[in-house]
């Protein structure tokens, strides 16, 4: 009995095992695959079942490198120089492929390599490279490098374009600092080629980063490389243009609800999508335009819709339509990213993208969710019905968000590259990283430096968001350049004053004379305490530094000469409670187009327009010390030391480009004007009749570096209640205004 029941189990073991031989479920080691095989068709050995919350890879029959048509056109060694040069280095992170060693001593600092002679550079990646080496973290000096940026044009591998460059991977195995691309970064738009558009850029790049437009989900390497947008070489170096979105209308609906316009490609990658867009298109409010009218042989391939789509095409005028429509769609190209992807950002036109496994730009600091509508091609037909179903005040978010991130991110070249260079400089210094709060909110994580604070209420930005206030003191910083001489002296009147009042916290007398310091004695005695500090190198831009001695959040920035009573530093104070972001002061000036001379002017003349709050009688964010010193270029803070000059003008320019605000006035003092002094004093400035015209020039200075003119103009005053109203004066706060 016992022989028999031995019998069966062996008997049903062996026909189990023979049934999963036959299903499959069983593979022998001659059967198996490759690793890579599977990586290429979207399997990965450490995620057996797919996650639907992962992005969605692109939706084909079969992988498209293995299809005839590809295999007609890449020989067998083209093919695995592809493999090599795509996956090599797939596992590459931070913590595996970059020495972080190198930024520990100097920082994150950024080289470029020398430009070789006779290798020709597009001007896109000239601005790239001007960007960087004209901003805080290049350096000249590879030994104090952090990361590596090669001067060998990368920008376009399409061996059918002009700008390719050839024999790139031997001219980059050749660099001295190469070091299998270790800590460095290579910035691409265009990959690939007719007929597959491959990601391969045709070298190997080893461990360095990609900074790549157009770079999908699976070659995508997260907290490593960088997705950033695709844009044309008309995209301008600085500044950049402004959103379109003027005012905000309610309900926030345009003349289109859905928009698109451009080509159509009749055969090959990326043609699927842009083929079915006919079937959305309502010519009423779903607008969706193709033409397959581009190219030599268009006609040669054309099929039976070529000659209505093209007739339709030319009806529309493609600018009117991007700013009179809600939603704009972006779907993919021959390539997984679009020139309409920018241009629908800055039209505030919410894009609805249709681009399946695009790695959209910075998506590691951004949260496109509030900005965009992530669509997928194989539900083309349900996109009308999606857009139609959003909530206005949800359309009304999406579109203010498109202008912040433009503004922000996308504008100019420049604010890409530093985009880029600020994300992995969070990485690199991770303990200083921004929040994603700092990325996705104004004013961006460009004017967020989170080597300030790592706090956000320590920033003038955040106290709405976390429903905080200000700290209600403020200390005062007096501006010395003249010899303590007399006891009458409007710098000591001007001490005292402030000392009283009720918002003091103390007083900083900035010595920045060339005389010796004055003795204890010689200054007034004072409820609040008094510090005095020896400028460094006596130069202007010392009154901006961030000194550790100011611990309020408020910084009442002071000229030696200027006459302000303790009842006008209390009433400016208290409006900059409500206002921490802005400058709050007294002396206003204005700036505007000189058309004849086609340069910005400098006026003083008293009117009611005004752009600026001079910092001589002024209250401002301390957060704004640190910003001046760490974010302005050194070679605009050496002009104003240079000129003993501006100063007070380059402040302005950095806080309204920071908030995208103009400053405030309070109450007008026709009293206050700019003392006269001797001329052997450092305050004779005023007085000489060169300084109106290098105000002149540092307008012009100033707004070359910023890319345009950050100062907005204003007309509002605020006055303190019931200032000159016919009532008694014993039922006004601030009674001694009016007096003056």
């Amino acid at each position: 009995m016992q022989a028999k029941k031995r019998y069966l189990i062996l008997l049903s073991a062996g026909a189990c095992l023979v049934l999963l031989f036959y299903l499959g479920g069983v593979q022998l080691p001659a059967a198996s695959r490759s690793r890579h095989d599977r990586s290429r068709n979207g399997y990965r050995s450490d995620q057996p079942w797919p996650h639907f919350s992962d992005p969605l890879h692109l939706f084909l029959p079969w992988d498209q490198t293995d299809t005839e048509e590809y295999n007609l056109h890449i020989s067998p060694r083209q093919k695995r120089d592809v493999n090599t040069s795509v996956y090599k280095g797939k596992r590459c992170r931070m913590d595996s492929c970059f020495d972080f060693s190198l930024c520990h001593k100097n920082g994150f600092k950024v080289y470029v390599y020398p430009q070789q002679k006779g290798e020709k550079i597009s001007e896109s990646y000239q601005n790239i490279l001007s960007t960087i080496e004209g901003s805080r973290f290049y350096t000249s000096d590879p030994g104090q490098a952090c990361l590596f940026v090669l001067s060998l044009d990368t920008l376009d591998r399409d061996q059918l374009s002009p700008q390719y460059v050839h024999n790139l991977k031997t001219k980059v195995q050749n660099l001295p600092l190469w070091n299998d691309g270790r800590n460095h970064l290579i910035f691409n738009l265009y990959s690939g080629t007719w007929p597959d558009y491959t990601e391969d850029l045709g070298f190997d790049i080893g461990q360095a980063m990609l900074a790549k437009a157009s770079i999908s989900t699976e070659n995508f390497r997260p907290n490593f490389d960088v997705s950033i947008p695709l844009f044309s070489k008309e995209h301008p170096r600085t500044g950049g243009e402004r959103g379109y979105l003027k005012y905000n209308s309610i309900p926030p609906f345009r003349k289109y609800m859905l928009v698109f316009k451009g080509k159509r490609y009749l055969t090959g990658i990326g043609s699927d999508t842009r083929n079915a867009l006919h079937h959305v298109h309502n010519a009423e409010d779903v607008v969706l335009l193709t033409t397959c009218k581009h190219g030599k042989d268009w006609q040669k391939h054309k099929d039976a819709r070529c000659d209505k789509d093209n007739a339709e095409y030319d009806k529309y005028d493609y600018k009117e339509m991007l700013h009179n429509s809600t939603f704009c769609l972006v779907p993919r190209g021959r390539r997984l990213g679009s020139f309409r992807f920018l241009e629908a950002l800055q039209a505030a036109c919410v894009p609805v993208m249709l681009s399946n496994g695009w790695e959209l730009p910075f998506s590691e600091i951004i949260d496109w969710n509030t900005a965009a509508v992530i669509g997928d091609e194989r539900l083309l037909l349900q996109i009308p019905t999606t857009v139609r179903s959003i909530h206005q005040d949800k359309i009304l978010s999406l579109r203010q968000q498109t202008q912040f991130l433009w503004e922000a991110y996308f504008s100019s070249v420049e604010k890409i590259v530093l985009t880029t260079l600020e994300i992995i400089q969070d990485r690199v210094l991770e303990h200083g990283s921004r929040s994603s709060l700092m990325w996705n909110s104004h004013p961006g994580g460009l004017f967020a430096l989170p080597q300030y604070s790592g706090y956000l209420g320590d920033f003038p930005f955040y106290y709405a968001t976390l429903g905080i206030k200000p700290y209600p003191k403020f200390t005062a910083v007096i501006h010395a350049v003249s010899p303590l001489v007399s006891q009458s002296q409007p710098i000591l009147k001007l001490l005292v004053a402030v000392a009283k009042s009720q918002y003091c916290a103390q007083i900083i007398v900035l010595w920045n004379c060339d005389k010796p310091l004055p003795a204890k004695h010689r200054w007034p005695a004072t409820s609040v305490p008094v510090i005095v500090i020896e400028g460094e190198n006596k130069v202007m831009s010392s009154r901006f530094l961030p000194y550790e001695t100011i611990v309020t959040d408020a910084v009442l920035s002071l000229d030696e000469d200027t006459v302000l009573s303790t009842t006008e530093v209390d009433f400016a104070f208290t409006v900059w409670q409500s206002f921490p972001e802005r400058i709050v002061g007294y002396p206003a000036r204005s700036h505007f187009w000189d058309s004849n001379k086609e340069r910005w002017g400098y006026t003083s003349k008293w009117t009611n327009d005004y752009s600026m709050v001079l910092t001589g009688a002024a209250i401002y964010h301390r957060y704004y010390h640190h910003l001046y010193t760490n974010y302005l270029p050194t070679s605009l803070k050496s002009m104003v030391d240079q000129l003993a000059n501006c100063e007070d003008i380059l402040m302005n320019f950095l806080v309204s480009a920071v908030t995208k605000l103009p400053p405030i006035k309070v109450t007008q003092k026709k009293q206050y004007k700019e003392t006269m002094m001797g001329q052997s004093s450092r305050a004779s400035r005023w007085a000489d009749p060169d300084h109106f015209a290098q105000r002149q020039t540092c307008m012009n200075k100033f707004a070359s570096w910023f890319g345009a003119m950050p100062l907005v103009h204003s007309q509002m005053r605020l006055d303190p209640v019931l200032f000159k109203d016919q009532v008694s004066i014993l039922r006004k706060k601030y009674r001694d205004i009016e007096r003056l």
